[in-house]
């Protein structure tokens, strides 16, 4: 019997030894990247003749005069500037302009798969427009394909951004849409409806299990079309909302356009206000009291004023006025600001035009820059692994033409983007 196993393990041993070796894929080299120029998220300044050394999937040295180690990849960007990948704070990857369809017809008539295709295109020029990361707050009727789509970005099966996703969006009941069909017919909504505090907590609790990153609620909205907006979830609602979300250690954005609507979200504590219109001088020094961001959305309003005419020409119609002076009003106020434009009202891979705007409004461009890095970083959650250049840092990077501290249009020429140390684009 003894040498009965001796014979088997000698078999064993000759058919490790004959059998295929498998291959270690080689590490990728590193890449030293030399740009004109590097704003690194943080200090606002640009650094001339910095140098940032790359090696795998984070950032290892950045300074002057680099030494380039042994089997390096140097790519030059001259006249470029390098820096931190941006940040979405404010998107809807589900939607597409309104000038091409209406939110209604996107809601109610458009399948989930071409919403879902449509979603990967728009990820795709996300991404090479340099924002790396992104919020996408509400699928708008889509469900939670965006949990599906984050995590084909993840398995790198479609190109994108890094996505933290809201799934549904949590709205009163009777208050959202779409709407104008016969009473008392159930019609898809482009949200989930609750009333009262155990629907709430139920409704986040759900979300958060399907996937959520953040929960997403809106604090006013529109009753009937052709209203003003009004508050519609009660401050208790909205305290269970955030008390369920922060216990399972997820943030809450609050949709909240009214002054109502923001007392309401702020008194409960929530993490970022969207919009944020109606803003009095008293909301915006609580809200820099407590910390909590606003993601102003200028571009949402200007687009939605030239789908209805309007051609740019001062003065501008009455809600982008309203939506520039509540931004001022929070700026002076020292409230911290969250670079989102709402894109998907607009077309993606054009998100650079919040940016542009908030610039216009009084925003220096190397605040504009900060905000959309270390900034919308820490608003995230994600500022100890992105939004800055510093080693120790994920080597998500990105070159434009030009410098975007004198000029934020810049922004617009991308030469270079970096994710996870990959090189996606050109």
């Amino acid at each position: 019997m003894a040498m009965r196993w001796l014979t088997i393990a000698a078999m064993l041993l000759l058919c490790g030894a004959n059998a295929p070796s498998r291959e270690i894929a080689p590490a990728a080299a590193p890449i030293v990247l030399r740009p004109a120029r590097v704003f690194d998220g943080v200090d606002g300044k640009v650094h001339s003749g910095w140098q940032v050394l790359v090696r795998g999937d984070h950032i290892v040295a950045v300074g002057p005069d680099l030494p380039a180690p042994a089997g390096a990849r140097v790519i030059e960007l001259a006249g470029d500037t390098l820096m931190p990948g941006m940040i979405e704070g404010h998107g809807h990857l589900f939607l597409h302009p309104y000038d091409e369809a209406s939110w209604d017809d996107q809601v109610l008539h458009e399948p989930l798969a071409l919403r879902t295709a449509r979603a990967v295109a728009n990820a795709r020029a996300t991404l090479r427009a340099g924002f790396t990361s992104a919020r996408d707050l509400g699928t708008e009727g889509a469900g939670y394909a965006d949990v599906g789509l984050k995590q084909a970005i993840d398995q790198g099966i479609v190109e994108g951004p890094r996505l933290s996703v809201a799934t549904r969006a949590i709205v009163a009941l009777g208050a959202y849409g779409p709407k104008g069909f016969e009473p008392g017919v159930v019609i898809p909504q482009g949200a989930e409806e609750v009333s009262g505090t155990e629907q709430m907590v139920a409704a986040v609790r759900r979300q958060i299990a399907a996937g959520a990153d953040w929960v997403k609620l809106y604090a006013d909205y529109r009753w009937r079309a052709g209203e003003d907006a009004r508050a519609t979830l009660s401050i208790e609602e909205i305290k269970a909302a955030v008390a369920a979300a922060h216990d399972a250690g997820r943030p809450v954005a609050v949709h909240a356009s009214t002054a109502e609507g923001m007392r309401r979200a702020v008194e409960a504590g929530v993490d970022t206000i969207e919009h944020g219109y109606g803003g009095t001088p008293a909301i915006f020094a609580a809200m820099a009291s407590k910390g909590i961001a606003l993601c102003a959305t200028l571009a949402a309003a200007d687009a939605s004023a030239r789908y209805r005419g309007w051609n740019g020409a001062e003065p501008a119609p009455a809600a982008v006025r309203a939506s520039r002076e509540s931004f001022r009003r929070a700026l002076g106020a020292g409230v911290p600001i969250c670079i989102g434009g709402d894109v998907g009202v607009f077309a993606h891979g054009t998100n650079v035009r919040e940016l542009e705007l908030m610039v216009a409004a009084g925003m220096t461009p190397s605040q504009a820059l900060v905000a959309a890095t270390s900034g919308n970083a820490r608003w995230m959650r994600i500022g100890d692994r992105l939004g800055s250049v510093r080693p120790g840092m994920l080597a998500d990077l990105v070159a434009v033409a030009g410098d975007p501290t004198t000029d934020v249009a810049a922004l617009r020429a991308v030469r270079l983007v970096l994710k996870n140390g990959e090189l996606v684009a050109p």
